[in-house]
């Protein structure tokens, strides 16, 4: 009964998606980001690359990125995600199944503590480039440099595999916003 529910619920968000916000043919030509967040926000990205397009996993990724926090980012940090699939020409809102999609985290700190459990070392390249992976991230600008990482075989759900995607991601804490990142990628899964 509950996959029954599950794809209705699809469906109508599907539906009012196309009957709302019909636009002509998107497609992503290419990785893209930029940040969304006011102009004086404390949080900003300031270069991000990543290659290759599309991303393909489980295969390798190669990510560098700057940016700079003029505020301590410390527990709760909340994180909203808005995420998009392209089909058939229009853009579509991946509703929040499992917590994955548009979804709204109340606390990134605490699942970055599960993932990595405080006392235990950041992961490479983080290490080795003295970059934090737990809260709290102080206040001062971070860059990693070119990087390789290896995305691991995933079991992701068919509607999260092969295709365009946009993704916008709202920092805050305390109910006020300290930026906003809008991504444009392609995903490849094998």
């Amino acid at each position: 009964m509950e996959k029954w529910l599950m794809l209705a619920v699809s469906l109508t968000l599907v539906l009012d998606q196309v009957n709302c916000r019909r636009v002509t043919k998107a497609q992503i030509l290419g990785f893209d980001w930029k940040n969304c967040g006011k102009p004086d926000a404390p949080a900003v990205l300031s270069a991000l690359t990543l290659s290759p397009d599309p991303i393909t996993i489980p295969g390798e990724l190669t990510a560098s990125a700057s940016g700079a926090t003029t505020v301590e980012l410390a527990t709760p940090l909340s994180v909203t995600l808005t995420m998009e699939k392209e089909v058939a020409g229009f853009w579509v809102k991946i509703p929040c199944v499992e917590e994955i999609g548009s979804c709204h985290y109340p606390d990134i700190c605490d699942i970055l503590s599960q993932l990595i459990p405080p006392g235990q070392d950041c992961p490479e390249p983080l290490h080795t480039y003295g970059l934090p992976c737990r809260c709290p991230f102080k206040a001062g600008s971070y860059s990693l440099p070119k990087s390789d990482f290896s995305l691991p075989d995933v079991d992701l759900p068919y509607w999260l595999t092969n295709g365009s995607y946009r993704v916008q991601g709202v920092l805050g804490s305390g109910g006020e916003e300290l930026g906003c990142l809008k991504l444009a990628l392609s995903l490849h899964s094998t």
